[in-house]
């Protein structure tokens, strides 16, 4: 059984745009990757560890327990063995409360990546593989989350790039979001339901090739 870890955010825990509702498991992407990667025989169980605001490094001043490095160690331990983990955070560090760059951003990402390698897993059970998802690129955010993601689309740009080089210095695999989907033209942020579709499809073909190497 191979176990895969998914660690992000609204975008992953499927926020319909323009409400607060959410999107069955079958409908979003995390549970598409489970569904492609089952009817390609693959034995797999996808954890979702997905928090509507999470950060990669950074504190939200208004809701706690939103910093994404805060407690990662003991998820991966609690959820051990695993085989992936699939870190696809950074939107909200753009958040109008935070002045980060897209290099900072991409660098609290590399620290995520260094807490889940020193995670205190037992004896004997595997160090996970670490895929890192860049979200795709935020557009001028509409609706109730305008003011919260104010000019996100700016400060943000950059991020895919990023983060594609602190895959390739810490040796994870990667895959760039923006390449397979777009945000919604709702709320400019999340997915729809059909860009959910697409994006797990492309994760499971990249988490097969995973598998099969770590075999």
């Amino acid at each position: 059984m191979n176990q895969i870890l998914v660690y992000a955010d609204s975008l992953s825990w499927g926020i319909i745009p323009g409400t607060r509702n959410r999107l069955p498991f079958h409908e979003r992407w995390p549970g598409v990757m489970e569904g492609e990667l089952l009817r390609k025989e693959w034995s797999v169980r996808v954890i979702e560890d997905c928090l509507n605001g999470r950060r990669t490094v950074w504190e939200d001043p208004l809701k706690p327990g939103r910093n994404g490095l805060v407690g990662i160690e003991q998820r991966i331990e609690v959820n051990s063995p695993l085989s992936l983990v699939i870190l696809f955070l950074g939107a909200n560090d753009f958040q109008s409360v935070h002045r980060t760059t897209a290099r900072q951003s991409a660098q609290g990402v590399a620290a995520l990546v260094a807490a889940i390698r020193r995670a205190p897993i037992e004896c004997g059970m595997p160090m996970p593989e670490i895929m890192l998802v860049a979200p795709p690129p935020i557009k001028q955010a509409k609706g109730d989350i305008a003011s919260k993601f104010e000019a996100a689309e700016l400060k943000s740009v950059g991020l895919a790039d990023a983060i594609s080089d602190v895959a390739n210095h810490l040796d994870c695999d990667f895959l760039d979001a923006g390449v397979v989907v777009t945000t919604s033209n709702v709320d400019g942020v999340h997915l729809d339901v059909d860009q959910h579709r697409l994006l797990g499809v492309a994760i499971a073909a990249r988490v097969v090739s995973i598998l099969e190497r770590s075999e």
